[in-house]
């Protein structure tokens, strides 16, 4: 019978700017240390993807963002545990973001996508990411 493994919730976002997008690169000895991820992290009890997201950009950061529409939303399941990763697209407000709790940080556009290295659990948001031009328009000018 198959070990059933806990499932850690985890929101993350997609911060665009200028046509890039923000990645972190994990601690090396961190779970999948070295390689890059949207930034986010764990849905704490009580409360919502989205707040857990607005929180973790803040700590992990420091940058302040508006949660958008959901882009994805994936199960996963590593040896070790299984996580339900939602992807939201944030705008970002305020703060330059600053690798408080991550390796580095990088802008990057679709074309560069494939010069990183993500999780296994990112493939199918990635291929999203490489094939729509929409989600990389700033939307944000429109407002009134």
């Amino acid at each position: 019978m198959p070990e059933v493994h806990q499932t850690i919730d985890v929101a993350a976002g997609l911060v665009f700017r200028a046509g890039r997008v923000l990645i972190a690169q994990r601690h090396d000895d961190a779970h999948l240390g070295g390689l890059w991820e949207f930034p986010g992290g764990k849905v704490e009890p009580g409360e919502s993807f989205e707040q857990a997201l607005v929180r973790e950009l803040n700590e992990e950061l420091g940058i302040e963002v508006r949660v958008g529409n959901i882009v994805e939303s994936i199960i996963h399941d590593y040896p070790e545990k299984s996580v339900h990763l939602k992807f939201f697209q944030c705008e970002w407000i305020s703060n330059e973001p600053q690798p408080h709790d991550c390796q580095d940080l990088a802008w990057i556009t679709r074309e560069q996508l494939g010069d990183y290295e993500f999780p296994a659990a990112d493939a199918r948001l990635l291929d999203k990411l490489r094939n729509s031009t929409d989600l990389w328009t700033e939307s944000t000018d429109d407002r009134e």
